[in-house]
Formats: structure tokens, C-alpha cells, sequence
């Protein structure tokens, strides 16, 4: 292609985009239930946010944009005796839906592997094309 957005490179593209939301998805569920000494030093999820790329051609792929982080509220949660508790012995846990993340998981992993199936396809009928051409 004119801009060297070939297949495999647009399914890399996405293939990387995947990865950056297993990422932010794994970070979310890893800090799912912790807990802090005031509302604002508390973990809130994370989503990265991509934009579309076209290509001379007028291919598209994926970029990354930013990474924005929910305004969700975390829960504020009344134990005295937490070491991070604050002088009214209020603790706030992380503002993330182990859930959704769990969901995003699943998703992230079939779209992933969506495109190890086009480079698969892909090899495959370049391959067929090189032995056709012998």
C-alpha cells in the first residue's frame, strides 16, 4: 500500500489498542476493593479513549487519544479501626465495578483474538498465493 498500512499492520494497530485496554481493565480490577484515607487519593477506574486513523488509502486504524479516569464516587465506608481511616474514622474504597471490568475483560480478549485470526487468515493466503506462483 501507498502509506505502508498493510494488513498486518492495521491488525497489529488494533492487536496494541487491546493490549492498552487489558491493561487499564487488569490495573482496575487490581485495585478493585482498596481503600484510602480520603475521597480524593482514591483509586477510580481508567478507560482508554482511541481515535480512528485513516490511511492515504483510505484505510483506518486505531490510535491512542488519552487515558481518561471515571468520575465515579468512590464508596465511603464508616471502620474506625483501618489504619487509613480519617479522623471521622470514614475509609473510601475504589470507585470500580469488578463486574464491567470482568466484561471488558472477555471482550478484550475475543476482539484480541479476532485479529490473531486475520494475520492467521492473512499468512495463510499469502502463503497459498507464493505456492500457487511455484
Amino acid at each position: 500500500m501507498a502509506d505502508g498500512l498493510s494488513i498486518f499492520d492495521i491488525s497489529g494497530r488494533a492487536m496494541a489498542a487491546q493490549l492498552i485496554r487489558l491493561n487499564t481493565s487488569a490495573t482496575n480490577l487490581a485495585n478493585a476493593g482498596t481503600v484510602s484515607g480520603s475521597e480524593a487519593k482514591a483509586f477510580r477506574a481508567m478507560k482508554p479513549v482511541f481515535r480512528t486513523v485513516m490511511g492515504e488509502a483510505g484505510q483506518a486504524t486505531v490510535q491512542v487519544e488519552r487515558i481518561d479516569t471515571s468520575k465515579a464516587t468512590p464508596v465511603k465506608r464508616n471502620d474506625p479501626n483501618h489504619p487509613l481511616a480519617d479522623q471521622d474514622g470514614n475509609v473510601w474504597e475504589a470507585a470500580v465495578d469488578s463486574t464491567a471490568e470482568m466484561v471488558e475483560m472477555l471482550e478484550i480478549s475475543r476482539q484480541y483474538q479476532n485479529n490473531v485470526q486475520v494475520l492467521a487468515t492473512a499468512k495463510g493466503l499469502i502463503s497459498e498465493t507464493l505456492r500457487l506462483g511455484q
